[in-house]
């Protein structure tokens, strides 16, 4: 199984447009790693794509792919869905559109009932893009719990009874991935993560000390919304994985390439995330 982090950064990209601080100055200067696209994942045995940030273009350009076949969502947030346009640009061909001609294989956009339900209320004054592209014959819909094509099995599990967010079980063979990139926390309880061979996690909150100084004190709210470092090694734990990769890096932590390097040294089985990082399974 093999699998591609083709974006890394969280809600802004790095860097952030108009932004001189030291994170996003280092990225315009070095680029990639040190640069970060909004964050999407790609399983190369059955072309899958999950989540489709602004920038997904970019990103699947840098990891030089090939072919999408299937595009999963995890859930309807801006920066995991709004790069949808990216299906006009794998599928529309406008000028053989001009003299009728039809697509015959289009991209299947899936995901749990609830999250597809949520995706096509993203509209225009045209009506919903989803169903836009669904009419043209870009693409076919699908609500699912589980998939498989190709030896990779992925089930999805919701983070609650609402169904809004999900977390991917993504398998093959013997081996196991836990992707949950965005608003997993409580982290969802299922004995079908136990023995993961790899926890992928966003919703993470790295250090005490983020970007310009700023000190995030107990009381913050955004402790109740994101994962501390010990918080997702206590998940490790509990479910006996062996090894955590944590990606949606925010600008907003204050940290470049080299100093999430630095910190993978202090923390045994937690590794960050950068642009174009390779799984083998």
């Amino acid at each position: 199984m093999n699998i591609i982090i083709l974006g890394s950064g969280g809600c802004v990209s790095i860097p952030r447009a108009c932004c001189n601080c030291r994170i996003c100055t280092e990225a315009r200067l070095k680029g990639f790693p040190y640069a970060r696209t909004g964050c999407s994942l790609f399983i190369e045995e059955a072309n899958i794509l999950i989540d489709t940030p602004e920038d997904i273009n970019t990103s699947l350009n840098n990891a030089h792919i090939q072919k999408v076949d299937h595009i999963l969502y995890s859930h309807c947030d801006p920066d995991h869905t709004m790069g949808i346009r990216v299906i006009e640009q794998l599928k529309m061909d406008w000028l053989a559109a001009s003299l009728g001609k039809k697509l015959y294989n289009p991209i299947e956009v899936a995901s749990l009932p609830v999250i597809l339900e949520d995706i096509k209320k993203q509209s225009t004054k045209y009506g919903s893009i989803l169903e836009y592209y669904e009419l043209r014959g870009l693409i076919y819909t699908k609500g699912i719990r589980t998939f498989k094509d190709n030896n990779i099995q992925i089930e999805l599990i919701p983070v609650d009874e609402q169904e809004h967010v999900t977390v991917f079980i993504i398998s093959s063979d013997s081996k196991k991935v836990i992707y949950a990139p965005c608003d997993v926390k409580p982290f969802p309880k299922s004995e079908k993560f136990q023995g993961a061979d790899v926890l992928i996690i966003g919703n993470t909150i790295v250090g005490e000390v983020l970007k310009d100084g700023f000190i995030l004190k107990e009381d913050n709210p955004l402790r109740k919304e994101l994962f501390t470092l010990n918080e997702v090694d206590a998940i490790r734990k509990q479910y006996g994985i062996k090894e955590v990769i944590i990606t949606h890096l925010e600008e907003d932590w204050g940290k470049s390439y080299d100093d999430y390097k630095k910190l993978e040294r202090e923390w045994s089985f937690i590794h960050f995330a950068y642009d174009g990082l390779k799984l083998s399974l």
